[in-house]
Parts: C-alpha cells; structure tokens; sequence
C-alpha cells in the first residue's frame, strides 16, 4: 500500500460532510478512503454478517494453529475431529450465504 502524501481541499456544507462522514462510517470506512473510491468511480459492496464469519475463521485459524503446534511437540497423539469439521461446515456454509447475497 502506497504512503498518502497528497492533500486535497474541498468546500461544502456542513450538511454535505455531515452525511459523507456517515456514509463512510456505514461503509465502515474512513471518510478519505470513501471519498477516494466514489471519487474513482468503485462500488461499494457492504456485506451484513461478513464480521461474525470473519472472526470465527480467525478463531478456527487459531484453533488449527494451537492443534498443530501441539501434535508437532508430540503432545497430541489422538484428535477427534469431529467438532472441528462440523465448524469449518457452518463457516463455509455461511461464506456461501454472503457470496450469493454480494453476487
């Protein structure tokens, strides 16, 4: 990612950067990077439920990490993995869910 180094001035209302500055922290964004891309002529595509899948894959990414280390030290000889696979099913299956609602 490139460092900004530009600087652009623009007037408005306060009305007018009242409601940027909302629609950027909607888009969960900051207000120059909402800017940049509307500006840019890119769409923003918002993804409801996109959060609670993103943590439960980092969740399960830690998980994995923790069962790893564990069997590489030896200390982990059976695993039963059946909680597991039942997670990353629902995890997948709900990545499927928003795929088809952003397609």
């Amino acid at each position: 990612m490139q460092k900004k180094t530009e600087i652009v001035t623009a007037r408005m209302t306060p009305k007018v950067k009242e409601q940027l500055q909302q629609r950027a922290q909607d888009a969960n964004m900051t207000l120059t990077d909402y800017l940049c891309i509307c500006g840019l002529g890119q769409e923003i595509v918002r993804v409801d439920g996109l959060d609670a899948v993103l943590l439960e894959l980092k969740a399960q990414g830690r998980n994995l990490n923790q069962l790893t280390m564990l069997a590489n030290m030896g200390r982990l000889t059976i695993l039963r993995s059946d909680e597991l696979i039942d997670k990353y099913t629902d995890l997948c299956a709900a990545i499927r869910r928003l795929t088809k609602e952003v397609s």
